[in-house]
């Protein structure tokens, strides 16, 4: 079972990692002219496939604006890079603006690792409506993800076996079922996609990153990363320090941490979350209909999951809700405050024995549709952190640091703590304990860290921004909730960074909006 932390794309889903010392010899520039020099087919955007998530074909901007879709290639191997190749898939929307004010390509990243940047850039475009009128708003299929060659585990059936299983084991024999049940996921992903696995690690989407660049015709990478998306972009201003334009990073992922560390500090986030949430329902004019008080709302969310461990209620049939599943359900509630009146609602039905509104929450958390296909969010999640990280727990890993789990959060503890046992017997090593950023040289980058935030809390844009390096990371504190800052509408954050990706105006550092 993949660590929330891991799902911490713009639709869920923050941390991969990798070793500065696989970066030695990398320049600014790719090495296969034949590469950079390619001309891009944009084309119309096709209905996304079942690896994206499925749907129609993305509509139109209020304003006419048509999106297009093109391949670029890649090597397969940065290290050999005139060998294979293997196509991403580019989205984009051209700049509202006139030519002599366009400064470039706008490139987004909004997390995961393994969200769909094809998908999820026309979902959140109307957002973004000020910064096309300087900027053409390009996102892609990072490699293993989507339509970019991606990693296929199990099939649709198999999956729904994997959510639904014991991710808390009890007794020697629940331990037991998960760790074949990962061994044998983990199998099935190195049976599907063993030519791609080795090949998914972070920087090598930065340095595809950086050969999108130069196919785009960018002196510089202007870029909007957001929750895993600020990691990329770290890993990018280490590699290609000369190369970054205006960046904003946005949700963001803390750089010194191992995966022990960041789940851990996941779990504290997520526990911090639903605090807020309890105390804003018992805040409201009307009664809470959870809970007399804020540890009453908690009390029962706790006895409700301790029942369906036990007892799982009819959810979406045929399926039921387990505790595992109304777990991932109410992390992905916590993700927007404007979820948390489905949470109510959901946890609300599950009282009474109706666990649809909460397994419809897990299922968006874990990529599947209501036709029951699963997107590859989850099989590229895995493969992406377990390629970046190194180190591999096993059962006695978890069960010494499950007090501390626990401590932090009685209902996310378990769940994050075992969760640490995905990448055991990962067919590919991990590279590295936590990833380089360091970036001297770089251009000013906007660091936006935000105190409610459950999936990269606050405290990850701090470690960013030392990281990066003295006179590079400019750091903003948001005082809200959910998981990132520019997309709550916030006057303030939209301002500060608009000013700046459209203006050039660097925020002074210490900038806290409210």
């Amino acid at each position: 079972m993949p660590s929330l932390l891991r799902l911490r794309a713009a639709a869920l889903t923050a941390s991969a990692v990798l070793l500065s010392t696989l970066l030695a010899g990398c320049g600014d520039d790719a090495k296969d002219e034949d590469l950079t020099r390619q001309d891009l087919s944009w084309k119309g955007c096709p209905a996304p496939d079942a690896a994206q998530g499925g749907g129609t074909s993305p509509s139109p901007l209020p304003d006419d604006g048509e999106w297009q879709c093109a391949t670029m290639k890649a090597p397969l191997d940065w290290d050999d890079p005139k060998g294979d190749t293997i196509g991403l898939e580019l989205i984009r929307v051209r700049t509202t603006g006139p030519e002599n004010a366009r400064i470039g390509s706008l490139i987004f990243n909004f997390g995961g690792p393994g969200g769909s940047g094809v998908t999820s850039l026309p979902a959140f475009a109307e957002g973004y409506e000020k910064l096309r009128t300087r900027y053409d708003l390009v996102s892609f299929d990072p490699r293993g993800v989507g339509r970019s060659e991606p990693v296929i585990c199990e099939n649709d059936q198999q999956l729904d076996a994997y959510f639904q299983q014991d991710a808390t084991p009890d007794d020697a024999a629940e331990r037991t079922e998960l760790v074949d049940n990962t061994k044998e996921f983990n199998d099935a992903c190195e049976d599907n996609s063993g030519k791609i696995l080795p090949h998914v690690r972070t920087t090598d989407t930065a340095r595809d990153l950086n050969l999108m660049r130069q196919v785009l015709g960018d002196d510089k990478l202007h870029y909007f990363g957001i929750s895993y998306g600020t990691e990329l972009g770290g890993v990018y201003a280490h590699l290609f320090p000369s190369r970054v334009g205006r960046a904003v990073f946005d949700a963001v992922v803390d750089p010194t941490q191992n995966p022990e560390q960041g789940s851990l500090g996941q779990t504290k986030g997520f526990q911090r979350a639903l605090d807020n949430f309890a105390e804003d329902c018992v805040s409201q004019v009307e009664e809470c209909p959870i809970g007399d008080s804020a540890q009453d709302v908690k009390d029962r969310i706790a006895r409700l999951l301790a029942d369906l461990d036990r007892n799982p209620i009819p959810g979406i049939f045929p399926r039921q809700l387990t505790q595992t599943q109304a777990t991932s359900g109410i992390a992905q509630a916590l993700y927007s405050q404007d979820f948390w009146e489905y949470l109510t609602e959901g946890l609300e039905q599950a009282y009474d024995g109706d666990g649809r509104i909460l397994l419809s929450l897990a299922d968006a958390m874990n990529g599947r549709s209501e036709n029951g296909e699963y997107s590859n969010i989850t099989p590229a999640n895995i493969a992406i952190n377990c390629a970046d990280d190194k180190p591999r727990y096993d059962t006695a890993d978890v069960e010494r640091k499950l007090p501390e789990f626990r401590a932090a959060s009685d209902l996310f503890g378990d769940y994050l703590a075992w969760s640490l046992l995905s990448c055991t017997d990962w067919p590919v090593p991990g590279a590295a304990n936590d990833p380089d950023v360091s970036a001297p040289g770089s251009a000013p980058i906007l660091v936006i860290g935000n105190t409610g935030d459950p999936a990269t809390p606050y405290e990850g844009a701090r470690a960013m921004v030392n990281e990066l390096g003295k006179g590079v990371g400019v750091e903003l504190t948001y005082r809200g909730q959910g998981h990132g800052a520019y997309d709550s509408k916030n006057p303030c954050v939209q301002g500060a960074v608009d000013g700046y990706l459209l203006d050039g105006k660097v925020p002074p550092t210490g900038t806290v909006c409210t």
